[in-house]
């Protein structure tokens, strides 16, 4: 007959030290996600079928510049940080710790990707 308590039952099983903060930084990026992915269609529709010549004059100005540059990185990390979630949740161990690697390294290559072809263009 054991006598363990429900805390000495739950030891080693995980703990709440960042789930709270993962959770405002979801809601925080999915509320500027919400602001910023209409801007980017706005603005990045129109040129789309453009001449490379009317895309660059375009997207030297600021406005569209900086929209495309903040969905790009807001989009990048808020997609890491779901799929780290969706990760933790449906796998473990080593596959665990490289999957959240691979997906790390995708998606700031990816934000970074965006922001060098914006930064290209801008210039």
């Amino acid at each position: 007959m054991s006598y363990l308590t429900d805390r000495k039952l739950a030891v080693g099983l995980g703990s709440a030290k960042q789930g709270t903060q993962h959770h405002w930084g979801m809601t925080v990026s999915s509320v500027g996600l919400l602001v910023l992915v209409p801007l980017f269609v706005f603005t990045f529709g129109p040129m789309l079928g453009q001449p490379h010549a009317d895309v660059v004059a375009y997207f030297g100005r600021p406005f569209p510049a900086i929209v495309a540059a903040l969905t790009f990185v807001v989009g990048f990390l808020h997609f890491k940080n779901g799929a780290q979630v969706l990760i933790e949740d449906y796998s473990d161990g080593f596959t665990r710790k490289a999957l959240i690697v691979g997906v790390t390294c995708l998606s700031y290559a990816a934000a970074a990707t965006g922001l060098y072809a914006i930064v290209r263009l801008a210039l």
